[in-house]
């Protein structure tokens, strides 16, 4: 049997590097790890902010003059040709905290008849939007819930709806 043949502890050094030992190698993956905590709490702190302000935002309803109606038609119309144009037969046109429903989306999510009832601010006008003027021209309104963060129910999606004619 052939001896194995090691090279001299002086062929193994790194040069003019450091090497670092198991303790060193830890304390720095330690010091990864609450660098990308940090950074995840400053991130989801951002996150709870911006989202605090948008329920604020959407908690303050707006005028309604015929300038905003015209406005809100104008580019609701622009992206509905969009959407035909590409075969679709729905359109996502509002996106909101479930904290702008009273009961936090539960009669969304479970498609009660008096759903709407739960809506505040915005939302809410955003509703009787589609139920003076565009309903009467043959547009649906499809609620429902459209993300679950850990399980629970989140944002509430508005979706225009139309026929297609087939031809």
């Amino acid at each position: 049997m052939e001896a194995l043949k090691t090279k001299p502890p002086a062929e193994h050094e790194l040069g003019d590097e450091t090497f670092m030992s198991a303790a060193d190698l830890g304390a720095y993956t330690a010091k990864l790890k609450a660098a990308k905590a940090m950074k995840d709490i400053q991130a989801e702190d951002r996150v709870s902010k911006a989202r605090a302000e948008l329920i604020k935002t959407l908690s303050e309803t707006i005028e309604v003059t015929p300038q905003k109606v015209q406005e809100i038609t104008k580019s609701l119309l622009h992206k509905l040709q969009v959407a035909a144009e590409q075969g679709k037969n729905e359109l996502l046109v509002m996106r909101f905290p479930n904290l702008m429903c009273t009961d936090g989306g539960r009669a969304i999510n479970n498609s009660e008849a008096g759903w709407p009832e739960t809506l505040t601010g915005r939302p809410r006008q955003a509703f009787e939007f589609w139920r003076d003027r565009l309903r009467p021209a043959g547009y649906g309104l499809k609620a429902m819930i459209v993300d679950w963060p850990d399980g629970m129910p989140g944002d509430v999606g508005f979706f225009l709806t139309w026929e297609t004619r087939r031809t």
